[in-house]
């Protein structure tokens, strides 16, 4: 069990299967911080007795701001190296989250980015969501400056540099945009790493339907707008 990382886990009515979720990275990593953004279900209680730090907002505000919470709450854990950004819905592996960390250290980097679409397609995505996803890498690419295979993937390594220095000021899904915005406007090295997602039939009904690509993208260009 590796206590030098965090792994930092945004809760949203994700009863059915948050308590498995967590007990497999709990017995992997000692330091996993649940946010729960006030869900209206079991999740929290579900949380209760795996081991992990259970942080409750009192409102729902947003996957961006459940992150935010969770990361400076690690900045006053001893002896944590790295944070981990990591799904409840059980779409990631902790497969993955290993070999990002061996990466990261490593090269050295200050983040480490999954990618879904380095090697090959992702299994069970579907068609059209695969299209507005390469739309919206597009778009990400241009305004952000970077230039990834994958936007918007949740699976994340933050080095204890950037951990300490991110501030995530997007409360709702846009902030995987603004997070990469940060990496480019702050000069963060990167890198990206090839994760395999799992589509179930329960993290597709999770999943944010795909005019959210479009309402995400304008509100980017707003934020741009406003500087």
């Amino acid at each position: 069990m590796r206590s030098d990382v965090a792994v930092v886990i945004p809760v949203y009515n994700e009863q059915p299967v948050v308590r498995q979720v967590v007990e497999a990275v709990r017995s992997q990593y000692e330091h996993v911080v649940c946010v729960n953004d006030a869900s209206s279900d079991g999740s929290a209680a579900e949380i209760e007795g795996t081991g992990a730090y259970l942080l409750n907002h009192p409102i729902n505000m947003g996957q961006g701001a459940a992150l935010q919470t969770g990361i400076e709450f690690t900045r006053g854990l001893p002896g944590v190296r790295y944070v981990v950004t990591f799904d409840a819905d059980g779409q990631h592996r902790l497969d993955d989250v290993g070999r990002m960390l061996a990466v990261i250290e490593e090269q050295g980097t200050d983040v480490a980015l999954g990618s879904r679409f380095l090697e090959e397609s992702p299994v069970g995505m579907p068609r059209a969501k695969r299209l507005v996803m390469k739309l919206a890498l597009a778009f990400s690419n241009s305004v952000s400056g970077l230039k990834l295979t994958d936007t918007h993937n949740g699976l994340r390594v933050l080095s204890r540099r950037v951990a300490d220095e991110i501030q995530i000021t997007v409360p709702d899904m846009a902030h995987a945009s603004e997070i990469l915005e940060i990496i480019a406007a702050k000069g963060y090295t990167y890198v990206e790493v090839p994760v395999q997602i799992t589509y179930t039939d329960y993290s597709r009904s999770k999943g944010q339907p795909m005019i959210n690509a479009v309402n995400i993208a304008f509100d980017i260009l707003l934020r741009k707008v406003a500087r």
